[in-house]
């Protein structure tokens, strides 16, 4: 008896890598953020938010069995879907094929964010919480969700959840939070609350080397609740200044002098721009520009 219960474990484990079973005989991997979304309501719901055209490319990450992306392809010109599981790819072909949908829908097989993306009118997925935040990244910086993490990429100066990736996402996209949907709308059911998300990117992006930009934020945020002085007082920081300092005024032929201290040079830019005393968590966007430019005109520089 023992070795019959290990042999059944053991073609569990090959067909669903320790997941959750379903009634489609598939075991979905919860561990890798596949929780199918069910509720037709809320499918119709996101697809109707989407505002989707006819004449839209749609990519889609993790498309799961394809609940959502079944009714996409009623409505426009083609989906492209993004799926790392073979099983899951399989289920999703069976499911448009001999329809007239099937050629509308493109299967591009691997991890997403190891690839580059296709051409796009828009992005609509119910995606992996793994990898919502640098996919997110990848998405906004391309050019041609559990609930806190939707809720960070809206969320405001002053607010519990603002942080980098609330600041750096604003910074090219409009996001509007346009639904709260329950864990039980999900097959098998995530153990957190999820929210719809709209990720309008800014067009043209704004004129801001984003390198430079985000290793200014970086640097901020990893204690938003400490001043400015405070945080800039690293000594890991205060070296890879000194390096870029040095590397521009190498460029530039500007002579260093030899009493040169570059933690002297960061306090006088802090308090010259007024942000000294200032904390990350309460900082805009209009502030970390004013900030990033009065480090630059010192030759301070964070890429």
């Amino acid at each position: 008896m023992p070795k019959a219960r290990a042999e059944k474990r053991s073609r569990r484990e090959r067909r669903g890598g320790g997941g959750t079973g379903t009634g489609t005989g598939i075991l979905f991997n919860t561990g890798a953020g596949q929780h199918i979304l069910k509720n037709p309501l809320i499918v119709n719901s996101i697809i109707e938010k989407a505002a989707l055209r006819r004449t839209d490319v749609i990519l889609e990450v993790g498309p799961g069995t394809g609940n959502l992306t079944v009714k996409m392809l009623e409505k426009v010109k083609k989906v492209i879907a993004c799926e790392i599981d073979p099983r899951l790819v399989g289920e999703l072909q069976k499911r448009v094929q001999g329809t007239c949908l099937a050629n509308k829908l493109e299967i591009k097989v691997g991890d997403v964010l190891k690839t580059d993306l296709p051409f796009f009118d828009a992005c609509v997925a119910n995606l992996p919480y793994q990898i919502s935040s640098p996919f997110v990244f990848k998405l906004l910086l391309h050019r041609p969700f559990f609930r806190e993490f939707a809720l960070r990429l809206v969320a405001k100066p002053g607010t519990k959840l603002y942080c980098r990736l609330s600041i750096n996402t604003q910074l090219l996209a409009r996001v509007d939070h346009l639904m709260k949907v329950g864990k039980n709308n999900f097959r098998p059911p995530p153990k957190v609350e999820s929210s719809v998300v709209r990720i309008e990117p800014k067009n043209p992006p704004p004129p801001i080397n984003f390198q430079e930009w985000d290793g200014l934020v970086r640097i901020a945020f990893v204690r938003k609740n400490k001043t400015l002085s405070a945080a800039f007082k690293s000594s890991a920081v205060e070296q890879l200044l000194d390096h870029n300092y040095r590397i521009h005024c190498s460029l530039y032929n500007t002579e260093i002098p030899e009493n040169f201290k570059i933690a002297e040079k960061i306090q006088t830019v802090l308090k010259n721009t007024g942000y000294s005393e200032k904390r990350a968590r309460s900082m805009d966007i209009d502030d970390f520009i004013r900030l990033l430019h009065g480090f630059n005109s010192e030759g301070i520089h964070f890429s």
